[in-house]
């Protein structure tokens, strides 16, 4: 029995090359996904994540602070991107911008 379905998930090409744009050197598509935030948790608008590859990359970063128990991407390729971050106690922006710097050319919006 085949339970595999096929949705358009409107990627959308951002770079002439076919490219992400995000420097890993491969091809990766983009796609919004409206996620909602753990109740307990804390988020953050965070810029220049262009792909799947950028969402994994924060994503691991941010888990490797200390109390941190999950972490939601929801990318907005080339916009402001929602990091959710579910953890212990609050995190403050300079511990969440440190991560961003280790996965990459990502940044924290002004408040």
């Amino acid at each position: 029995m085949n339970t595999t379905s096929n949705s358009d998930l409107t990627l959308t090409d951002l770079s002439p090359n076919n490219g992400c744009g995000c420097g890993c050197g491969s091809s990766h598509p983009s796609t919004a996904t409206k996620v909602p935030p753990s109740p307990t948790g804390q988020q953050f608008a965070v810029t220049g994540l262009t792909c799947g590859h950028c969402a994994r990359a924060v994503t691991t970063e941010v888990e490797a602070i200390e109390g941190v128990r999950h972490v939601t991407v929801v990318l907005v390729a080339g916009g402001v991107s929602t990091v959710s971050i579910d953890s212990a106690s609050l995190l403050s922006r300079s511990q969440v911008a440190a991560a961003l710097d280790e996965a990459g050319d990502y940044h924290l919006t002004s408040d």
